[in-house]
C-alpha cells in the first residue's frame, strides 16, 4: 500500500455506518445503566473477555479464556472469584485491548507503537527480531501476507 502510513478516508462513506454504530452504543450503554452495579461489571468484563478472545481468534491465536478474563478483571478492580496468573502475551493482548478500549480519545500513532512493545517485550517474534514500536521497514525484504503459513514453510524447504 504506497500511501501508508498517511491514509486517507471519507467522512461521508463512513457517517452512516458510525452513526448507526453510535446509535446502538448508547442504546447498549442506556441499558446497562439499568443494571445494576455488580451486574455491570460482570457485563463489562464478559464483553471485554469476548473482545480479546474474539480479536485474537482472528489473528490466529487461540487464548485461555480464565487467563484473559483474570487479567482484566485485576486491572479493573473487579473481583471475579480465584485471581488467575496469566502469562505474557495474554497480558500484552489484554493491556492493548484496555488502552483501545479506555483511552481512545488519545492520538493513535503513539499508541499503536505502545500496543507492538506490550505485545513484543523482547523485540522478538519467536525466533525472529522484529522492529518494536516503529514503523515496519523493509531491510528484511518487502512484506507480505502469508496465506497459508504450512505452504510457505513448504515453499522454502
Amino acid at each position: 500500500m504506497p500511501e501508508w502510513p498517511a491514509f486517507a478516508w471519507s467522512p461521508e462513506k463512513l457517517s452512516r455506518q458510525l452513526g448507526f454504530a453510535r446509535h446502538r452504543q448508547g442504546r447498549l450503554f442506556g441499558q446497562m445503566q439499568a443494571l445494576g452495579f455488580p451486574l455491570r461489571q460482570e457485563a463489562i468484563l464478559t464483553t471485554l473477555t469476548e473482545d480479546v478472545l474474539k480479536s485474537s481468534e482472528i489473528e490466529g491465536e487461540i487464548l485461555d479464556r480464565k487467563q484473559v478474563r483474570s487479567s482484566i478483571a485485576r486491572r479493573l478492580g473487579i473481583d471475579a472469584g480465584v485471581v488467575l496468573p496469566a502469562d505474557r502475551h495474554v497480558e500484552g493482548v489484554v493491556e492493548m485491548m484496555l488502552d483501545a478500549t479506555q483511552n481512545f480519545s488519545e492520538r493513535l500513532t503513539e499508541r499503536l507503537f505502545d500496543w507492538h512493545a506490550a505485545l513484543f517485550p523482547t523485540g522478538r517474534s519467536g525466533l525472529n527480531r522484529i522492529v518494536v514500536g516503529a514503523w515496519r521497514n523493509d531491510n528484511s525484504g518487502l512484506m507480505q501476507k502469508r496465506a497459508n503459513t504450512a505452504s510457505h514453510r513448504s515453499a522454502e524447504g
